[in-house]
């Protein structure tokens, strides 16, 4: 099978690479101005640059779309005429509604659509990481040949039939995961400090916020704004977590200690029931990950960020538990510092307490609410443009610390799986 990718951005070479280490012929395209650097990049593995999609197409017996979300329709519109006939086309996005309405329109009626998804980033071999596989349209021995491709490849494949369930599980897994961490980030940025220079950001799962948040702002931006603005599901998710926060911030400033303590173990009892299989995260491992130089003594922290997660999982009536099949490494990350924090009666206490009436945090969580209203407004308006700007004057923020949290987050990750 002769394997071509239109678009060799970061995840088309990554899977390009791996699929030629695997033995098959790949080629690929993008644009012009890359065409040197990406020859010399892929020559070692045999990898072939062409002058344009359109060779790519006619050429390939799998055709895979691997560009930013918001140029998928003009990239398809003027390569997938050329499509060669009864080749596969899958698409890489991460949001499979508008990429499979756009396959629909601009292929050929004989292309067979088997999509994936990969679900981590660039910083990860596709080795072992999890793969979404959804058939769409295509005959039993195409589907057969594209699942032996990502197994050659040794991903994880979790295979589901249809791709609205998929954005449904992206949209917990991913859209209001990036949202809550980019949140933190926002909020920190606005108070003006880094949260490794301050007390109440010391400990396991603040080790864990922290290096979770640089690692997404270590990425581009238009992968989170496509994730968040063009799935029909997410919207509704991020609003939800977006209420969940507001109320939960009134009852804390209200200091309405009944309602919010019953709110919460409400949402525990439904989360965290007992017949849920627990992650488990090693306390000993999260402590060791800090990018502080001497922390100090660590302080009480509310944690609303988590509350209102566990909270929006409630009245969402989802069970993120359940959508590990489909799991990133941060969904992972943030389902298991919610379960650390809300199975620990003690600590849940402690952060119910400090939430209600430490008044040395409420600053941070005020910017933290604001933060979580811009983004819920941003992702409401579908503003791509301006999700980037909010995204990246962030990133700019944070930009000497990036490529260290994305290392450590990525060991982290790794010790978190296995220990």
């Amino acid at each position: 099978m002769n394997i071509g990718i239109i678009g060799l951005g970061d995840m088309g070479k990554l899977y390009g690479k791996a699929f030629a280490k695997a033995g098959y012929t790949v080629s690929g395209c993008d644009l012009p101005e890359y065409r040197a650097k990406l020859e010399e990049e892929l020559e070692p593995f045999d990898i072939k640059v062409l002058d344009s999609g359109s060779d790519v197409a006619r050429s390939s017996d799998l055709i895979i779309y691997s560009v930013e979300a918001d140029k998928l329709a003009s990239v398809v519109a003027a390569y997938g005429p050329s499509t060669k006939y009864g080749a596969i086309v899958a698409g890489q996005t991460s949001v499979k509604h508008p990429e499979i309405a756009i396959f629909e329109k601009y292929l050929p009626a004989d292309a067979q659509i088997i999509t994936f998804h990969a679900m981590h980033g660039p910083g990860f071999e596709p080795k072992g990481q999890k793969l979404i596989l959804v058939r769409h349209r295509s005959d039993d021995a195409a589907y057969k040949r594209m699942y032996e491709l990502f197994t050659a490849v040794e991903t994880d494949i979790v295979e589901i039939a249809d791709y609205h369930e998929h954005d449904k599980i992206v949209a917990d897994t991913q859209a209001v995961t990036h949202v809550g961490f980019e949140s933190m980030g926002t909020a920190w940025k606005e108070a003006g400090f880094f949260p490794w220079d301050n007390g109440s950001y010391v400990g396991g799962i603040d080790n864990v916020k922290i290096l979770t948040t640089l690692r997404i702002f270590s990425y581009k931006a238009h992968v989170y704004a496509g994730l968040a603005i063009l799935n029909p599901y997410a919207r509704q998710h991020v609003k939800r977590y977006a209420i969940s926060e507001s109320e939960l911030f009134k009852l804390m400033i209200k200091e309405e200690e009944e309602a919010f303590r019953a709110r919460l173990y409400r949402a525990r009892d439904f989360v965290f029931h007992e017949s849920r299989k627990p992650i488990m995260f090693n306390d000993k491992v999260m402590k060791e990950f800090s990018l502080a130089q001497s922390p100090g003594e660590r302080k009480p922290n509310s944690h609303l960020s988590i509350l209102s997660m566990v909270d929006a999982w409630y009245h969402l009536g989802v069970n993120p538990y359940d959508n590990l099949i489909g799991q990133t490494p941060p969904f992972r990350l943030r389902l298991g510092i919610a379960e650390y924090l809300f199975k620990n009666e003690e600590l849940l206490e402690e952060s119910i307490e400090t939430a209600l009436y430490d008044k040395t945090i409420r600053g941070d969580d005020l910017e933290f609410h604001s933060a979580v209203r811009e983004w819920s407004a941003i992702i409401g308006y579908g503003d791509m443009e301006g999700y980037k700007k909010h995204f990246n004057d962030v990133q700019a923020f944070f930009k000497d610390r990036l490529e260290e949290g994305k290392k450590q987050s990525a060991e982290l990750i790794r010790r978190l799986m296995t220990e």
